[in-house]
C-alpha cells in the first residue's frame, strides 16, 4: 500500500512540474511575441500557424462588438505592410493581467492590451500548441479594436 501511495504521489508530483514548465513556456513565448512586435521584427510571422484562426474584435462607439475573421496569410501580408508605418510612428502595445491557462488546443494567454498613445486597455488573448517539432505557434488570436474600418471585413 506504502508503494502504491508513494507511486500516486510521485506521479502527482511529475505531473504538476511539467504543467508548471508549460506554463512557464507558454509565457516565455507569449514575452517573446510581445518583443518580437514591440521591435517590428520580421520574426514574428514565424509565430502563427498557417491555418490560424484570426479575429479582430471591432469595439463599436456604442460599446456594442462584431467579430471580423481573416486567414492567416492575409492578415501576415497585412502585418507587414504595416509594420513599417509602425515603426516610424513607435507604435507598441503594452500588456497587462497576463494569465496562462491550459486548454484542450494548449494553452490560452489572455491579457489586456493598451495601444500606444491610447488610455483605454482592450481585451485579446491567443491560443498557442507546442509543435511535434518543439516549436510554439499560435493557433488562435482574439485582439479587440477600436478602428472601426475593420467592420468592413465583419459577415454577418
Amino acid at each position: 500500500m506504502k508503494k502504491f501511495l508513494l507511486s500516486i504521489f510521485i506521479l502527482l508530483f511529475f505531473s504538476l512540474v511539467v504543467y508548471a514548465d508549460g506554463r512557464q513556456e507558454a509565457l516565455d513565448f507569449f514575452n517573446n511575441y510581445v518583443n518580437a512586435a514591440n521591435t517590428y521584427s520580421n520574426s514574428i510571422v514565424d509565430m502563427y500557424s498557417p491555418n490560424a484562426v484570426i479575429i479582430r474584435q471591432v469595439v463599436k462607439p456604442d460599446g456594442t462588438t462584431a467579430n471580423a475573421y481573416t486567414d492567416t496569410a492575409t492578415y501576415l501580408r497585412q502585418m507587414r505592410l504595416s509594420s513599417a508605418a509602425a515603426k516610424v510612428k513607435k507604435y507598441k502595445n503594452t500588456y497587462r493581467n497576463i494569465t496562462v491557462t491550459p486548454v484542450d488546443r494548449g494553452y490560452k494567454i489572455s491579457s489586456e492590451r493598451q495601444p500606444s498613445g491610447e488610455t483605454y486597455w482592450l481585451k485579446t488573448y491567443q491560443i498557442i500548441k507546442k509543435q511535434p517539432d518543439g516549436k510554439w505557434l499560435i493557433t488562435e488570436e482574439m485582439m479587440q479594436t477600436k478602428v472601426q474600418t475593420f467592420l468592413r471585413y465583419v459577415k454577418d
